[in-house]
């Protein structure tokens, strides 16, 4: 394989809030052992990218934004494995984890390498003088030694596959952590791209129960189609689940009251994840001997590793709503509209925008 190459990259580079974005090109690097350079395929504008912007979340500067990405693999330096145990290869389809992780600190050793102790983010870092292509908002995304790489079937829509490693990947995680079976009665909180996620998600697991709530009556319109059972407004919630419990609760919002009301609803024996709530907001509260004796179990859950990923693939490959994930992505911008297709992202009632590179 090639760990040297002599071109350049044309990449979106974020310089804050008053400075914003530039297209302009970048050289590729000369990798280094288990480094992977991609040509990026699809890159969506994630929440998390528009908190950035919108000044709301510190970042590094510069940086190349975009976290969620797919592309075809055209340099190693060396050989690199997939999650799968196969060599990777020039023109592999691949999708790769938001993080690396090392493999060797107390964290990764736990089983939460997400949190490795030396975890450097895609979309999140500043570029430096050997990584500098690292974001998806750019022709060629440069995978650093550490990063779990995932093969994509050709098959599977662009559309479909290019939040596996956010959206897709982090519920995934979640249910894992809350140990979702078939026999669950499901609430899903907040129908975002995540919720719609968990939303089928839950159904492919066999759940028969899923309850769907959002303020938005058009997201509960899609989480009907994407396989929710019921879906209701917040303040219906209690009285849609006292008929059948809620055995696993997935907060996707972030919404204090929301938050709030996942600690009210749950079920004897209940499980609640608590993933959207990634920004400081208000407290909560309650009564610790009814926690107690309801044998409540409440798990954070924040990224995902890299059998997650490999989850999400599975999934999105299988899943009889695929066409509704393509659907959810209206057609791509182009790289060197970036600033129109985050203004779109900012305003538009669909989950997710796209930039492509032809």
């Amino acid at each position: 394989m090639t760990t040297t190459v002599n071109a350049t990259a044309t990449a979106a580079i974020w310089s804050g809030v008053d400075a914003g974005f530039s297209v302009g090109t970048l050289p590729l690097p000369g990798l280094r052992p288990g480094e992977v350079l991609v040509r990026t395929e699809l890159a969506t504008i994630c929440g998390s990218d528009l908190h950035t912007i919108n000044g709301d979340r510190p970042t590094p500067l510069p940086t190349v934004l975009g976290h969620e990405a797919i592309g075809h693999v055209v340099a190693t330096g060396g050989d690199v494995t997939a999650a799968d145990g196969a060599p990777v290869s020039d023109g592999d389809r691949i999708t790769w984890t938001i993080g690396t992780s090392c493999g060797t600190c107390r964290r990764c050793l736990r089983g939460i390498p997400q949190k490795c102790l030396s975890v450097r983010k895609y979309g999140h870092e500043a570029i430096d003088d050997h990584w500098k292509l690292n974001g998806g908002f750019g022709t060629h995304v440069h995978l650093v030694a550490g990063t779990g790489v995932v093969k994509l079937p050709q098959q599977l829509p662009a559309t479909v596959a290019t939040p596996a490693n956010c959206a897709t990947a982090t519920v995934t995680c979640a249910a894992r952590r809350t140990n979702l079976t078939a026999d669950d009665v499901v609430v899903v909180l907040g129908c975002g791209m995540l919720g719609l996620t968990a939303v089928a998600y839950a159904r492919d697991r066999g759940c028969a129960t899923v309850i769907a709530s959002d303020v938005d009556p058009a997201r509960r319109e899609l989480a009907t189609l994407f396989g929710a059972t019921t879906v209701v407004e917040p303040q219906d919630l209690a009285a849609a689940t006292s008929k059948y419990g809620a055995d696993v609760i997935f907060e996707l919002s972030g919404n204090s009251r929301a938050v709030q009301s996942a600690f009210d609803v749950v079920d004897l024996g209940g499980r609640i994840a608590l993933v959207g709530s990634v920004s400081p907001a208000p407290e909560i509260s309650f009564e610790p001997s009814g926690f107690v004796k309801n044998l409540t179990t409440v798990v954070g859950s924040h990224n995902y590793r890299v059998d997650d990923l490999v989850e999400a693939v599975d999934f999105l490959e299988r899943t009889a709503v695929q066409q509704l994930f393509a659907d959810l992505i209206p057609a791509p911008y182009p790289l060197a509209d970036i600033v129109p297709a985050v203004a779109t992202a900012s305003s538009s009632t669909a989950p997710r925008i796209a930039v492509h590179f032809p």
